[in-house]
């Protein structure tokens, strides 16, 4: 739950809107009624919002991961310089130079040619340019420093972004849409909520507004690093921790073992019933083994009947050939 009380946010104006006629109907839903021809934001969608918004920060922070928060308008610029640097996180308050996370490898040259001059600097070499050599270099690295002097820290793409009035910074928020970059967003009346993944509805032109808004993030983050360090330190009593839920665990499997052994031994009845199909077909099949027995009887009978007659013939053929030879046939033979 958010620490901020509901009369805070209405002594800080975070409740007032644009103008009717520059309402965007997506803000509908958060609009408490229509004052004077300004639009009231209800506070305590606000404060719901903020909760959501906190939660996530805190998470991300807690992972490790950096958060880039982008404020280029005049209220909000040393707002949240100012906030921002103390939780260590980078941010964009000068110029949102295009292609700055599509184009991330472009943007990371120009932050190491920063780097290089100030090399240059610490190493001597600065000693043997020339005066007109070092005036470019000193103009070159404000350039560079007033552009990407704060997001040098950032070695890779933000895990979020958190955008202050999202119609001014309509290319950074295309960008991290198209990356796929959640979004945190301060949301007016004026400004279409669809298009973040966290809004706060909220008043975007108030530095009263914006600062409250900033401080109950900053805070949230600052409570994940501190979570971060903590587990860091001491880690043993999250492996303490962790051993018991994996006792239970184990425990809840051996005693679905025994239920999976009871199921078995019902299906196991079942399965018996097999050999006596078994012996039915044993059954069947010894006939057929019978039959195939007589036929190869059978075919064994059959040569030797038929050798008789051929002994018999061949006896016929002698005899005549011996009456032949002594001159006189017989009918003996």
């Amino acid at each position: 739950m958010s620490k901020l009380s509901f009369k805070e946010l209405l002594d800080a104006g975070v409740h007032f809107g644009h103008l009717k006629r520059k309402w965007n109907p997506a803000m509908a839903p958060y609009i408490f009624e229509e004052k004077k021809g300004i639009h009231i934001i209800d506070l305590n969608k606000t404060i719901v919002h903020l909760d959501q918004a906190n939660a996530a920060m805190k998470q991300i922070a807690k992972s490790g991961k950096k958060i880039l928060f982008v404020a280029t308008k005049k209220q909000a610029k040393d707002i949240v310089a100012e906030r921002i640097k103390n939780v260590n996180m980078p941010f964009v308050t000068e110029r949102w130079s295009g292609g700055m996370l599509t184009n991330f490898q472009t943007t990371r040259k120009s932050i190491r040619k920063m780097t290089s001059i100030d090399k240059m600097k610490s190493d001597g070499t600065w000693d043997t340019l020339n005066k007109r050599e070092k005036l470019f270099k000193t103009r070159q690295r404000e350039k560079l420093e007033k552009t990407f002097g704060s997001i040098s820290d950032m070695t890779r793409q933000p895990a979020a972004i958190f955008i202050v009035d999202i119609l001014k910074e309509h290319i950074a928020l295309a960008e991290a849409r198209r990356l796929n970059i959640p979004t945190f967003a301060l949301v007016d009346t004026n400004s279409n909520p669809k298009l973040v993944d966290f809004p706060i509805p909220a008043n975007d032109d108030a530095s009263k507004s914006i600062t409250i808004i900033i401080d109950e993030i900053c805070k949230s983050i600052q409570e994940g690093l501190e979570e971060r360090k903590h587990l860091k330190d001491n880690p043993e009593p999250t492996k303490k921790s962790a051993e018991p839920a994996k006792a239970e665990e184990v425990a809840e499997v051996k005693t679905e073992a025994p239920a999976k052994e009871e199921v078995k031994a019902e299906k196991a009845p079942a399965k018996k019933a097999t050999p006596v199909k078994e012996e039915a077909k044993a059954e069947k099949a010894a006939p057929k083994k019978a039959t195939t027995a007589k036929k190869e009887f059978s075919a064994d009978d059959a040569p030797a009947k038929k050798a008789p007659a051929k002994k018999s013939s061949s006896k016929k053929s002698s005899c005549e050939k011996a009456s032949r030879e002594k001159g006189n046939y017989s009918q003996s033979c």
